[in-house]
């Protein structure tokens, strides 16, 4: 049988709970702070005329803004060549891991509403994004950075060739001796922010890695399970269900027929 938790009167759940309660509560308070300090984070004016194939033609950067004020980007794995031996994703298929992301994003109506657009961008060329995302069943824009440096320029493509590899502002292959990344060329997920006053762009702000946790509500669901996500780095008590593979796969490949997906980085 797996393993449980300890069983307990109700009383002394209720202890427990409690004092979980005030470092919850503590934990809520440093995001708050911290929320509050990116907001005040210094911006980088953006001198670089970056062109993107979407739909409807080629779109500036200012364009993808839709006249609001503030453009947030998921920087989507999905590598315009062809796919190495033994390799599919990110390469005919977009990434599961990016996959399963853009599933968690909201409603964009309710970005809209605050003066926000959110879009994703991938340097595979739209000839490839367009039937995953039609299988994917998503709706939301999604555009194709290829034959720019925009991807490299915000270290998501890390090509040796076109700029000092890092991720995560970090040296890319001393991560990978860590084992926090799987490889040091190539595509990485990340989000950047953007803020436009008139005509004129800024960089706000970009993350990458775990940075993006707090976008995927399916993991801050698990995380309030007992058995968490049930992956291999989790502190969990011996006993506790772990998944041997990296158990993330597209949503419409839960049927045991598909190999998993690899994570790409871990910090």
């Amino acid at each position: 049988m797996t393993a449980q938790p300890d069983i307990v009167s109700r009383s002394t759940w209720l202890a427990a709970r409690r004092a979980l309660l005030l470092k919850e509560k503590a934990l809520t308070r440093q995001r708050d702070a911290l929320a509050a300090e990116r907001r005040r984070l210094p911006m980088v004016a953006i001198d670089k005329n970056y062109s993107f194939d979407t739909p409807q033609g080629h779109k500036s950067l200012l364009d993808l803004f839709e006249n609001r004020s503030q453009l947030v980007i998921y920087h989507f794995m999905f590598d315009p060549d062809d796919p190495p031996p033994g390799r599919t994703h990110p390469y005919s298929e977009g990434c599961p891991g990016c996959s399963h992301l853009t599933d968690n994003l909201p409603h964009l109506a309710h970005l809209h509403a605050r003066d926000t657009t959110l879009v994703l961008v991938s340097r595979a060329p739209l000839a490839k994004i367009m039937p995953f995302k039609r299988r994917m069943g998503w709706t939301l824009p999604w555009v194709s950075s290829f034959g720019s440096n925009f991807n490299t320029d915000f270290d998501v493509t890390i090509d040796p060739a076109v700029a000092s590899p890092h991720y995560n502002y970090q040296d890319a292959a001393a991560l990978q001796a860590k084992g926090r990344l799987e490889h040091v060329k190539g595509e990485l997920p990340g989000l950047s922010v953007f803020l436009r006053d008139g005509e004129k762009i800024y960089h706000s702000y970009s993350t990458f890695g775990r940075g993006l946790d707090g976008l995927l509500n399916t993991y801050n669901i698990l995380d309030l399970t007992p058995y968490g996500r049930q992956e291999e780095w989790e502190d969990s008590p011996a006993g506790w269900p772990r998944s041997k593979d990296f158990w993330l796969r597209h949503h419409d490949k839960y049927d045991g027929q598909s190999q998993a997906a690899a994570s790409c980085c871990q910090d």
